[in-house]
């Protein structure tokens, strides 16, 4: 594989596929730093990297949904080389594994053979934003710690939020100012996990994903809150896993 800022993966010498993986607003690719070596040698994970998080710090945030999937999915087609690929997206990752894939599909790119998406409302029935990225920094920190997802000594250390805060403005954002526009289904299958104790993301909100492939769907539920991910990253893994290698060894 080439060589990107948009990736953080442990390459793998023969894989059978590969796994991009896009994380929550205020997560980076260190999120999946566990799957790399969980996954391994089979599937090749490569957490996607976005401007302004992680190892790009020092860049300036990107908060354009448009800029981001079409930089995201031409940096994925970059790397093609004929192996089966997969997304996975966290809440708004959920969002953004979406939207690259419809890019991909619309622009006839190389395609994921399957999406996966956790914690993440179906793109048509998102509920009103709460435009928790324009509040004040005071409540927009307290809105953090209610959100969940960033450690408590993070969030208590003043001087590590105000380099964080731009970035994690720019993530809400992105969520919150979504824009869902009607386009052609899905060619491939679509999986949703969910939390049964996710207050963000209601049963009828998981199930209406349907309405966005004309192939194969379900939604798989775990006990826990809308960061059940963490919690159940084995399990996780190993629905991903038999799905993947099945399509490898059909």
């Amino acid at each position: 594989m080439k060589s990107t800022p948009w990736m953080v993966r442990q390459t793998c010498a023969r894989p059978l596929a590969r796994l991009f993986c896009f994380s929550y607003a205020g997560g980076s690719a260190a999120n999946y730093r566990a799957w790399h070596g969980e996954l391994a040698p089979a599937i090749e994970v490569c957490a996607m990297q976005l401007p302004g998080r992680g190892a790009r710090f020092s860049e300036t945030p990107m908060s354009s949904m448009v800029e981001i999937v079409q930089a995201a999915a031409a940096e994925i087609a970059r790397q093609d080389d004929g192996k089966p690929f997969y997304f996975l997206g966290h809440s708004l990752g959920g969002l953004l594994a979406f939207e690259v894939a419809r890019h991909c599909q619309a622009h006839a790119l190389p395609m994921p053979e399957h999406l996966f998406v956790a914690g993440c409302a179906a793109p048509q029935m998102r509920g009103p934003s709460n435009n928790l990225h324009t509040l004040s920094d005071r409540d927009f920190l307290a809105a953090l710690r209610d959100y969940g997802g960033t450690a408590p000594e993070v969030l208590a250390s003043q001087e590590l939020m105000q380099l964080l805060l731009p970035m994690m403005r720019a993530d809400f954002g992105l969520a919150e100012e979504y824009d869902y526009r009607t386009a052609p289904l899905l060619e491939i299958p679509i999986t949703v996990l969910a939390g049964e104790s996710d207050d963000l993301v209601s049963p009828a909100q998981a199930k209406a994903w349907q309405l966005e492939t004309d192939q194969a769907f379900g939604v798989e539920w775990f006990n826990g809150n809308h960061f059940f991910v963490d919690v159940h990253r084995r399990p996780i893994q190993q629905l991903v896993r038999n799905r993947a290698l099945a399509v490898v060894r059909a």
